[in-house]
C-alpha cells in the first residue's frame, strides 16, 4: 500500500529555520522515499510501512534534538506525488 503525507513543522523557537532544515535533510536521506519540499510544507511519498516508520523516527529525533515543536500532518492513501 502506498501513502502520501504532507507535513508542516513549527518549532517553538525564534531561530526556527535550522530546526526545519534538519528535519527535511533527514527525510531526504531515506532513498526509498520521495520527498518534495516547498515553502509551506514537505510532502513524503512511499510504501505505507516505510513512510510511517521514517516519520516516527525523524519526529522523535526532532523532539530529542530540538525540544518542543509542533507537527501538522495529513495522511492520504495512495501515491499522490506529481510524478505518479
Amino acid at each position: 500500500m502506498k501513502l502520501s503525507v504532507e507535513i508542516s513543522k513549527y518549532p517553538l523557537h525564534s531561530d526556527y529555520i535550522p530546526f526545519i532544515k534538519s528535519f527535511i535533510e533527514r527525510l531526504n536521506q531515506h532513498e526509498n522515499l520521495k520527498v518534495i519540499t516547498n515553502t509551506m510544507s514537505t510532502q513524503v511519498f512511499g510504501d505505507y510501512d516505510v513512510v510511517m516508520s521514517v516519520i516516527q523516527t525523524e519526529m522523535r529525533a526532532s523532539f530529542e534534538q530540538f525540544g518542543k515543536c509542533i507537527f501538522v500532518c495529513k495522511f492520504i492513501s495512495g501515491d499522490l506525488s506529481p510524478e505518479a
